[in-house]
């Protein structure tokens, strides 16, 4: 089970930020929830490119 723990967890973190950034960035009929949801979605990937740049 210890073994897997790395793997759910990084599920977890995954399925919460679809859940409730990208979802909400595409699906949600309020303006400014989308746009406050695709500016969150900007910000997250750029803090990712930077993280694999290194």
């Amino acid at each position: 089970m210890n073994a897997q723990l790395p793997l759910l967890l990084a599920t977890l973190v995954f399925l919460a930020v679809y859940a409730g950034v990208v979802l909400p960035a595409v699906w949600s009929r309020r303006p400014a929830r989308r746009t406050a949801a695709l500016k969150v979605l900007g910000q997250l990937l750029g803090a990712l490119r930077r993280w694999k740049r290194g």
